[in-house]
């Protein structure tokens, strides 16, 4: 199974296994990775899983492709040219190893 890596504002890190077509937000929810609200449950609705798609796999797991992630991401606070949805980014097996860093507070 992928994994990936969470680090909290704080710098502690979690490894977490998170299966292929799932969402980077459920295998924070899942494992009980905090930084993680995910209010909306998923649908992109709520910009409470914001993450930071560290540098070197923003390729990999693109940018925003909805008007919807666009919108939340602009009005969240800290908001950076990086930041995510973390429920907009799928699980693939080209993604094992991906690390997001998480925003001091979701709100």
């Amino acid at each position: 199974m992928p994994k990936v890596t969470y680090i909290e504002a704080s710098g502690e890190q979690h490894v977490v296994d998170v299966a292929v077509d799932e969402s980077v937000m459920r295998g924070a929810l899942y494992n009980d990775v905090p930084g993680i609200i995910g209010e909306c449950g998923g649908a992109c609705s709520c910009a409470t899983c914001r993450c930071y798609v560290d540098d070197a796999w923003a390729a990999k797991a693109g940018t925003p492709e909805s008007d919807a992630e666009r919108e939340l991401l602009e009005g969240a606070d800290e908001t950076k040219p990086n930041a995510r949805l973390s429920c907009q980014i799928t699980m693939t097996s080209e993604l094992d190893g991906l690390v997001v860093r998480l925003p001091e507070k979701q709100f």
